[in-house]
């Protein structure tokens, strides 16, 4: 099995690769040219959770959803409010 070594090279270029994602999502967020309403699977995938956890966030309220035909679709602008209201800002005295 081949060894793969990364340089510093490697890293500054995946750094700037991600940078550049995720300016086009901030752009497109605010162009509101990402969807109103998500399906489950693509909240799990934005929100990097499995489909137990979705449900969870579902049963306790966390996360309110609207069911159409046996389709759960979440509104991406209360995932984003979700995100916001519950974000930990640690700071750390020294």
């Amino acid at each position: 099995m081949p060894t793969t070594i990364i340089t510093s090279d490697d890293l500054r270029e995946f750094k700037m690769e991600l940078l550049d994602d995720i300016k086009n999502l901030l752009s497109k967020q605010a162009n509101g040219s990402l969807k109103k309403y998500l399906k489950s699977s693509e909240v799990m995938e934005i929100l990097q959770v499995s489909p137990s956890t979705l449900q969870t966030l579902r049963i306790n309220g966390t996360l309110p959803y609207t069911k159409v035909g046996g389709i759960l679709y979440y509104d991406s602008e209360e995932i984003h409010k979700v995100m916001t209201a519950n974000r930990v800002h640690n700071s750390i005295n020294s």
